[in-house]
């Protein structure tokens, strides 16, 4: 049985969800290029999904080795920068 997700990353087995790559259609010409692209929107819209969807489509392309990372865990120390630094590496 599949549900509705309100928090967290979706699971396409688990969740209803629209496929999440297709809205990503101009990043992949940017990776390809080497370039640079920033995902921003509003909570709970499906960036993160989107972003592991791209990850395992990159990765099981066998042209790149996709690598998540979040600085999520660094913003509880928001005056030294270098135990974010070392929350976001050891996470």
């Amino acid at each position: 049985m599949k549900w509705f997700n309100t928090a967290g990353p979706c699971k396409a087995d688990i969740h209803y969800m629209l496929p999440p790559t297709v809205r990503l259609s101009d990043i992949k010409p940017l990776i390809a290029q080497e370039g640079y692209f920033v995902i921003h929107a509003p909570r709970q819209v499906g960036k993160t999904t989107a972003m592991l969807a791209l990850a395992q489509e990159l990765t099981a392309s066998g042209q790149y080795t996709a690598v998540m990372v979040s600085a999520e865990v660094g913003a509880a120390f928001p005056r030294d920068m270098g135990k974010a630094e070392a929350a976001i590496l050891e996470a």
